[in-house]
């Protein structure tokens, strides 16, 4: 398997595959998908199986320490120079779950944010999945602002 950031052609794949992942009212759409990709294609890490998209990990840098839901709509919010590194999603097609994936492209977004000297990395996160951000250094900061999908978020943020 190979891990690389995006190219223009992959926005497709990356529509498809955040449609699998993620339900209707929390995924962003082909066209905030399309924002992201011309604003950030070096902010998206993907993996591939041969040719197939199988996983991926996307989102913008900021100075803003905070994860705004503003910023998964709002592509010109990307700052390249920033300090954080935000994620706004971990996908892996359901038939790669559970056996390395993401967890292989989160190792490599930690070192890659921390190679471009950013302050760390931010994310949000159901409940149920705390744990396993935990498991790579991410710390629980508590119920997020966010109303993202009119779910509840917990922000979770790694320090460098």
């Amino acid at each position: 398997m190979e891990i690389r950031t995006a190219v223009w052609s992959d926005l497709d794949a990356l529509a498809a595959v955040e449609r699998e992942c993620f339900p209707p009212e929390e995924a962003a759409t082909r066209e905030e998908m399309e924002k992201r990709l011309i604003a950030y294609p070096d902010h998206f890490w993907l993996l591939l199986d041969r040719d197939r998209l199988v996983s991926f990990v996307d989102g913008m840098v900021t100075d803003e320490a905070d994860l705004r839901d503003e910023m998964y709509e709002n592509a010109g919010l990307h700052r390249e120079k920033g300090c954080w590194q935000m994620i706004f999603g971990v996908n892996t097609i359901p038939a790669y779950r559970r056996q390395g994936c993401a967890a292989r492209l989160i190792r490599r977004v930690i070192g890659d944010a921390a190679a471009q000297g950013r302050q760390g990395l931010v994310l949000a996160c159901k409940e149920e999945k705390i744990h396993y951000y935990a498991r790579f250094g991410f710390v629980n900061e508590g119920v997020s602002q966010s109303i993202h999908g009119g779910a509840v978020w917990y922000q979770m943020r790694l320090r460098f």
